[in-house]
């Protein structure tokens, strides 16, 4: 590392020091900061526990452990001036521990490191901000083997670096850090740089890999979460045409847990919702305009004694504030990923949807009109996308 002198236009090498020279330990500082700016790895992280110990029959403890952007469990290991013969085998212990650990287990966990830090978070909430999720029921955490190793050291010895690479090599995604620090005076900085495997060829290593395991998935048949949607899509569309409720006549399967069908207004449309412990039918107001979409809720709103006599039930309504769109929702309880349910849970979204349908669309002629009287300009645009 070299710090830049402008007025002399040079370059003026800086000193390269050890943790130890400089007092600093692995469980007080690196793994305090590592904690608090996780992003220093190189991605999104989100540290779930610090010194992870809830290990059955065994006293250990992990550094750190986080999730990543796709729900997978990062088991993070920190060492000083030097990695160690067994950080490899501490690493992949840890894993195999993590590996058993459902999705209520890790909510937990993270719930228990919060409460430490200051009451008043919920861990669920967090999660789903964090892979931008609307639901916890809709979060999948640690799938099968997907969990992933991070080493962070000054140096690493041969023998850990020559084991890392066979790991990657057998799709079991490791990465290794190399943070050091530097002292000019009284001065002090920190690099944080990935070595193995190099950034250059990680997506190479990751692409290859995602593709062998697509193949073998598919060779052997499994079933996925996004095939389960397409088929619960299908019958569903089914039913509908059945029924002859045109909504959706020109929506197509999909394997989202959501299917969309406009509603003549633009940025304006119904939903049905398939998730693993519901059905739901909503009337969203999402129009690029927040400030509009509130307002539509709440003219709404003031109509709610007989929008829901029109509907026959309560409705639920959710004006979130802190969102653009606002919703209007019903929902039942069901086993949405039990396939023996689907016929029950697909007779009552025909239902539903035929009487959303019938709800809402007196509704639309007066809602167009309240929004282009207060929000003409984004009204204007929003009709014009949507033909």
């Amino acid at each position: 590392m070299y710090r830049i002198n402008s007025t002399s236009n040079r370059i003026v090498k800086l000193k390269e020091v050890s943790f130890s020279d400089l007092g600093f330990t692995e469980r007080h500082h690196l793994q305090e900061w590592l904690a608090n700016q996780p992003d220093a790895l190189g991605e999104e992280l989100l540290i779930i526990q610090k010194e992870f110990d809830g290990f059955d029959d065994t006293r250990e403890r992990l550094d750190l452990l986080a999730i990543d952007k796709s729900g997978n469990l990062v088991i993070i290991e920190n060492k000083l001036d030097d990695s160690g013969r067994d950080v490899v085998w501490q690493a992949l212990k840890y894993a195999s521990y993590c590996s058993t650990l459902s999705k209520s287990q890790i909510a937990e966990i993270f719930q228990k490191h919060l409460d430490k830090s200051g009451p008043g978070r919920d861990a669920k909430a967090l999660i789903c901000e964090f892979l931008d999720q609307e639901e916890f029921a809709e979060v999948v955490l640690n799938p099968g083997n997907d969990q992933r190793l991070i080493m962070v050291a000054a140096q690493f010895r041969k023998e850990v670096t020559s084991t890392v690479l066979w790991l990657l090599k057998h799709r079991v995604f490791v990465k290794c850090f190399r943070a050091t620090p530097f002292k000019d005076g009284v001065d002090l900085f920190l690099t944080v740089e990935q070595v193995i495997p190099l950034p250059e060829a990680e997506e190479l290593m990751i692409g290859i890999s995602e593709k062998e395991t697509e193949e073998l998935s598919s060779e052997r048949g499994q079933a996925t979460r996004h095939q389960l949607r397409t088929d619960f899509w299908h019958a569903t569309l089914e039913a509908l045409t059945k029924a002859n409720i045109e909504l959706y006549s020109n929506v197509s399967p999909s394997r989202d847990h959501w299917l969309n069908a406009g509603s003549g207004m633009g940025g304006v449309h119904y939903s049905m919702i398939f998730n693993r412990d519901e059905a739901r039918v909503d009337f969203a107001l999402s129009t690029r305009s927040k400030e509009a979409n509130k307002a539509l809720f709440d003219y709404l709103y003031t109509r709610r004694e007989h929008v829901e006599a029109a509907f026959g039930s309560e409705l639920i309504w959710r004006r979130m504030d802190d969102k653009k769109v606002s919703l209007i929702e019903c929902a039942a309880p069901f086993e949405g990923h039990n396939r023996e349910t689907w016929q029950a849970m697909i007779d009552w979204l025909v239902a539903h949807v035929r009487k959303m349908e019938k709800t809402f669309e007196k509704e639309v002629p007066a809602l167009r009109t309240v929004a282009r009287t207060r929000f003409s300009k984004d009204v204007t645009a929003e009709e014009s996308v949507s033909t």
